[in-house]
């Protein structure tokens, strides 16, 4: 019996037919999405939902979706989609990471230059009958400095137009390599100096607890007198409220959002203010990027229904079904151990280095290596997923190296991950014990035995007495209960580091007690995505 498709949004006719042409029975019913009640109704009888924005798969859906098997994303977004309850239901979530890049940065070069010569303003004025010549007096791109926040694959792409309009470059990533930033033409910088340099700044990272208000008060108040800045990447990057009262005061000479920190957006600060050109999220928004998209999430879906393979998948690496088996707990290890060197690591990677020993080191090697690189860059980019992360690593130049070796301790298997930049380089090694979970054996070569856990605290410090009482009593003081402590050392009166496994997220105050002990080197909160 051939596999039921649902399309709830919608989607081109040539994507529908590639479903046909697969021998799939698809049903097209482009505006079912709407329909929250005839959705659950009907969604039991479909192996496969593709859908864009429109259509809300919550958990109530999918917990009607007795059939159900792959969700498919005709976009990037998968905000729309209660991703943990697929899961645990055994749905696969796909998207399409890269089908609107082109467009996107292209929207964000057409605001560029909207800002810099006021075209929206000049075009009403001008059909409203008006000759306002002296009016609209704009700026030259060429020779001007343009400021790129986050290089990835949009912003290079952004970096390359805006170089063939023979603007200088310059670009702040925290994952931008020196020889990236030299392969794509631009000069690599710090948030500050970029702040201070750029004539224009354009914007093109996710949306984060380490991105939000990127663009603060404070920094606002920091730039080049008479910059422009254009939104094209996520709303809530920058303090709209700060930026209008830069513009109003003359600091800001322009700005130009396509994203806004609450969506859809009928009012804002930037509204009404002059040289603010806005749209209505329109960066995906042509013909070209909705048709690749929507053929692209037909071919994954019926690739996935009629042969089980897997692409672009939110929640599941890109391995066979009798692979998965085997690798699943050696795939979330290998995504905790990336995470930890992720939010470990505050400098510019330049490698990426991976041991495989004993028993795992026979296994799927592209696929960990997929898991410990996604691990890496969802501290930055919580979108990633097991195939978009190797193509994004790989646009930064970091080297990712993989060596192989027979079982060489007291472990069956162990992955060991390296981490190098210009500074330092940090390691971190884990393996599976018996009961199927996940631990940390080695951390900065110091050995341990860490059960790994949703929120967890790292400390570093000489070995003396005292610390195991300073951590214990700072968190029984303020009511952080702790599951698991492990401490480990390089010598006696050498280096010695903590890791405690605690049952809730431990607030900053209460770090800041433990950093005012003098004790410790280093005090920093982990998160882990572990189910509780």
């Amino acid at each position: 019996m051939a596999p039921r498709v649902l399309i709830s949004d919608k989607l081109s006719d040539a994507a529908v037919q590639i479903f046909k042409d697969r021998g799939i029975d698809v049903d097209f019913q482009p505006d079912l999405g709407k329909d929250k009640d005839k959705l659950l109704e009907v969604i039991g009888q479909y192996d496969g939902l593709a859908i864009r924005s429109a259509t809300k798969a919550t958990e109530k859906v999918i917990e009607a979706a007795t059939n159900l098997k792959v969700i498919g994303r005709a976009g990037i977004g998968v905000d729309n989609v209660d991703i943990p309850a697929a899961s645990k239901k055994g749905i696969i979530v796909m998207n399409t990471p890269f089908g609107n890049s082109i467009t996107t940065a292209e929207h964000a070069i057409a605001m560029l230059m909207s800002v810099a010569r006021q075209i929206p303003e000049a075009n009403a004025s001008t059909h409203a009958g008006k000759w306002e010549k002296s009016r609209f007096m704009g700026t030259e791109i060429t020779g001007k400095t343009l400021g790129v926040i986050g290089a990835g694959n949009i912003g290079s792409i952004v970096c390359s137009r805006a170089l063939g309009l023979k603007m200088k470059v310059i670009a702040y990533d925290p994952f931008l390599s020196e020889e990236r930033a030299t392969e794509i033409g631009v000069e690599k910088v710090e948030l500050d100096e970029l702040a201070k340099r750029a004539d224009f700044i354009t914007l093109h990272v996710p949306f984060t607890e380490a991105t939000k208000n990127i663009l603060s008060a404070e920094r606002i108040a920091q730039l080049k007198p008479g910059v422009r800045i254009v939104n094209c990447a996520r709303g809530g990057l920058v303090d709209e409220a700060a930026l209008a009262e830069a513009i109003k005061e003359g600091r800001v000479a322009g700005a130009a959002f396509d994203v806004f920190a609450e969506e859809p957006a009928k009012e804002n600060p930037l509204f009404g203010l002059p040289n603010v050109v806005v749209t209505p999220h329109l960066g995906a928004a042509t013909s070209e990027a909705q048709e690749n998209v929507a053929l692209q999430v037909a071919e994954q879906m019926s690739d996935y229904l009629l042969t089980g393979a897997v692409t672009n998948a939110i929640n599941m690496p890109s391995i066979s079904a009798e692979e998965a088996k085997v690798m699943g707990p050696w795939i979330a290890l290998a995504g905790h151990l990336g995470n930890f060197v992720g939010q470990m690591t505050d400098e510019p990677l330049k490698a990426i280095n991976i041991l495989y020993d004993g028993q795992v080191s026979g296994m799927n090697a592209a696929a960990l290596n997929s898991a410990v690189i996604a691990g890496i860059l969802r501290r930055g980019n919580p979108e990633v997923n097991m195939v978009s992360a190797p193509v994004m690593m790989k646009e930064r130049g970091v080297k990712v190296s993989t060596t192989r070796q027979d079982q060489s301790g007291m472990f069956e298997g162990y992955i060991k991950v390296t981490a190098v930049t210009d500074k330092r380089e940090r390691s971190v090694a884990g393996t599976i014990f018996s009961d199927g979970k996940p631990r940390f054996i080695q951390i900065k070569g110091i050995n341990i035995d860490a059960e790994i856990g949703r929120h967890m605290v790292y400390t570093t410090n000489q070995d003396e007495p005292g610390i195991i009482g300073a951590l214990g009593n700072t968190m029984g003081q303020n009511g952080v209960n702790i599951a698991n402590f492990t401490l480990g050392r390089s010598t006696k009166k050498g280096e010695a580091i903590a890791i405690l496994y605690v049952d809730e997220q431990v607030p900053e105050p209460v770090l800041d007690k433990l950093r005012q002990t003098g004790l410790f080197q280093q005090v920093k909160v982990l998160e882990f995505d572990i189910a509780e």
